[in-house]
């Protein structure tokens, strides 16, 4: 109430007394150079608002990172009589200046990054970023993430971000771009890839922002996989030059809408007048700190025909232009102004200009952008109330389809027989008919199903593609993909880990899998011990010893057994039996017993005690199984390499192994191309074509000579991988690596599966 009265009061007492509202409102502005898109925008600006009262202008040069001169500047403009003061801070003279702002009540207007702060007088232009931020990281679903931060813009987003982290269970490696060096960039990307993970954002003013960017093209990591996000308010500001048709996404916020029609105009003619006024300034891309520049003038424009319409006394009076008196005085009318710009609200080149009490933007949309090609576009907006909100992208798919159309595709390859080879005359024909083979007739279908056009390029260092141990860099028909150099892989590519994480592979086209050649055992004629080969030497030693031990045992038992011992018969002639007790079983006849039982064919004596037949039976049950697997063996008809048959055997368990791995591949955006190998396979072309180039012009597929078998089993060892010093491997599985068409492109039916070697992908 007491504010509401005094400022009727005020208002009462100048229309009655005729107070005269000044003419030339004194404006001090801070800027780190003359020769800068903000201070050409913001002389532009004052020439363009002319309605009175008149901006006119107290500016300085200084050094906005040193706070010993900012405070000596800011005294200077103080003492001036300015109204208000536009400027640029950093993190050192931040403090100082909303200090000196809150005690002296003198309005700081300022396009630099924001700061947390209550102090009223300090109007932040530039909007906060933290929460679409977030909003975005959440979108894409980043879970492990490397934070890459510059702490003079203050550590205000860092901080949301790890709260945001703690709550979500996120992963943050926040990096310090003022304490890293370039080794430590290597070393940071590095342990990035063995952790598989690909997503940084960036937060660092735009100067900064391009010379981290070209530390990570000179790294090599701006290739497919790879996700940059940067927080930053003018991604149209970004020079994303070395980006374009890497394969890397790169998403940012951009807060200047260019395609409206005020901003267009606007930038138009700094464009065209403010280069010939300012011939020093580069004015081909008017920056969004320069946009902000031209709203915040506007601001203190439109705040100051406010109070004149008024007639509300802002006269200096009395000892308010000392700015170091001890105490301060703060000057009474400054309470008015910083009400009156508070209350500004307009549509200007950065979207709604709004404060809020504590002098924060609010109510304002940031469009979210996102590199894709050779083309920036818009994937949503964010505001306050709906945050981010994803826009439609059917449009995008059509306008790729009419590109799809009318861009010539470049297909990589390698000559290798019968893939792709030279024709003989290849030194007088141009283009795509200077090459044939299996290859070379494959993408020419599938161009034509998917639609599009396409130069076949032979890979010029001749590689299939490995990555350097030390430098991490691709070579070969991998790293033509990954570097942007080629939109299309065929060749005979076989799917790898390393590989896999870089390209994307298609569903195969031809199944070869890995053949292992043996030796062919020769046959050799039967010797005088053939009959020892049905059981190996150390069974038939084994048998030796116990033959002797058995009867060794059974000798032993019958002398201790007293059944075995008895009297001798009578003789004829004799009347009375001899006192003398004999036993049958002495060595010999133990030898004889053994034998006749492991022949078969038995004995005239047999044990009588129970222990000699229990040794008796267990023998007869060993000869019993011993003599059985004997007689199987000996009919088995003979073959010297059947021992090597097993071995191969084992090798075909691990080529169908390696089959099925190398036949799960990641699918990830080649549906048109997919879509055609499955359409040629159901067609039969692909059977054509491997008849024609094998069964027909084949060395090893005469017509009269050899079957099909023996064809297939030779494209399968002509397959098989051959190690090169590079180390990567000659005459791979067939594979199509190719980039992410536009869904709009998937027409094609789909009704089976394909049969083989495979196509793969990067995003086309």
């Amino acid at each position: 109430m007491q504010h509401i009265f005094a400022f009727f009061c005020t208002s009462f007492l100048g229309a009655v007394l005729g107070v005269n509202f000044p003419s030339n409102i004194q404006i001090g502005g801070l800027f780190p150079t003359q020769q800068s898109q903000e201070h050409a925008a913001f002389m532009s600006a004052l020439s363009q608002f002319t309605e009175p009262p008149k901006l006119s202008p107290q500016i300085d040069i200084v050094n906005i990172s040193d706070s010993f001169e900012m405070t000596y500047t800011f005294c200077s403009q103080f003492s001036k009589g300015v109204y208000a003061i536009f400027g640029f801070y950093e993190r050192r003279t931040v403090n100082m200046l909303t200090s000196f702002c809150g005690a002296l009540h003198l309005c700081f207007i300022t396009p630099s990054f924001p700061v947390d702060t209550s102090n009223q007088f300090v109007l932040q232009l530039r909007p906060e970023l933290q929460d679409a931020l977030i909003s975005v990281i959440e979108y894409h679903k980043c879970q492990k993430f490397m934070y890459i931060y510059d702490a003079d813009r203050g550590l205000s987003v860092l901080q949301k971000v790890l709260d945001t982290a703690a709550e979500k269970n996120w992963q943050v490696t926040a990096v310090n771009v003022m304490t890293t060096t370039e080794e430590d960039y290597k070393s940071l990307f590095q342990n990035l890839e063995k952790k598989k993970e690909r997503v940084v954002v960036v937060d660092c003013e735009t100067d900064r922002l391009n010379a981290i960017l070209n530390k990570i093209v000179k790294l090599g990591k701006n290739g497919v996989g790879y996700h940059y996000i940067l927080a930053t308010l003018g991604f149209m500001d970004i020079d994303l030059s070395k980006f374009r048709n890497s394969g890397a996404n790169v998403t940012g916020f951009q807060l200047v809408n260019e395609t409206d029609t005020i901003p267009a105009r606007i930038m138009q003619q700094w464009k065209n007048n403010d280069a010939r006024e300012h011939p020093h300034v580069d004015w081909k891309g008017p920056k969004y700190t320069s946009a902000l520049t031209y709203d915040g003038v506007r601001v203190m424009a439109e705040a100051f025909q406010s109070l004149r319409k008024q007639r509300i006394d802002i006269s200096r009076r009395g000892n308010a232009g000392d700015c170091l008196a001890n105490p301060a005085v703060p000057w009474g009318q400054g309470i008015d102004i910083q009400r009156a710009l508070q209350q500004v609200r307009f549509e200007g080149l950065t979207g709604n200009v709004q404060f809020d009490e504590k002098g924060h933007r609010t109510n304002y949309t940031l469009h979210v952008m996102e590199m894709k090609h050779d083309k920036n576009r818009k994937i949503g907006y964010w505001n306050e109330d709906e945050k981010f909100v994803p826009t439609a992208v059917d449009q995008q798919g059509a306008n790729e389809t009419t590109n799809l159309q009318n861009r010539t595709y470049i297909v990589t390859t390698i000559l290798e027989a019968p893939y792709v080879m030279q024709k003989k005359s290849y030194e007088q024909l141009e283009g795509n008919d200077r090459y044939e083979g299996y290859c070379v007739e494959l993408a020419a279908e599938i161009a034509k199903h998917v639609g599009y056009q396409y130069r076949l390029q032979i890979v010029s260092d001749g590689k299939y593609g490995a990555r350097d141990p030390e430098t991490k860099l691709w070579n070969g028909m991998v790293g033509e993909l990954v570097y942007g150099n080629a939109d299309v892989a065929v060749a005979p590519l076989t799917i790898t880990l390393v590989r896999e994480e870089v390209i994307d592979f298609s569903k195969p086209f031809m199944s070869l899998g890995i053949s292992i050649m043996i030796k062919k055992p020769q046959k050799s004629k039967p010797g005088v011990f053939s009959f020892l080969d049905p059981l190996a030497y150390e069974i038939w030693m084994c048998i030796v010893f116990a033959y002797i031990g058995v009867s060794v045992v059974l000798f032993l038992v019958s002398r201790f057994s007293p059944y075995e011992w008895h009297n001798e018969e009578l003789e004829e002639g004799r009347d009375q039996p001899a006192n003398d007790q004999t036993n049958e079983f002495g060595i010999f006849n133990s030898l004889w017993f053994s034998l006749g039982a492991f022949m078969q064919q038995g004995c005239d004596i047999s044990p009588r005690s129970l222990s000699g037949r229990i040794v008796g039976g267990v023998w007869w049950f060993f000869t019993l199984i011993i003599i059985s697997s004997y007689t199987a063996n000996l009919a088995k008809p003979s073959k010297p390499g059947s021992v090597k048959t097993e071995r191969a055997g084992a090798f075909g368990q691990i080529e169908k192994q390696m089959v099925v791995r190398q036949g799960r591949v990641r699918q990830r955006g080649r549906g048109p191309v997919n879509l055609a190998v499955l359409k040629l396979s159901e067609q039969g072309v692909l059977d054509k074509l491997k008849s024609k180039w094998w069964y027909d012009k084949g060395e090893c597929g005469s017509k009269d000579s050899g079957s099909k078998q023996s064809i297939n089993e030779a494209i399968r060892t002509s397959t098989l991988p051959r190690a090169s010093a590079a180390g990567t491997s000659s005459g791979e599985n067939g594979r199509v690596v190719s980039h992410d068409f536009p869904k709009t492109m998937q027409e094609i039916p789909c009704m089976g599966h394909s049969s083989g070697m495979s196509l793969g992908a990067t995003g086309l």
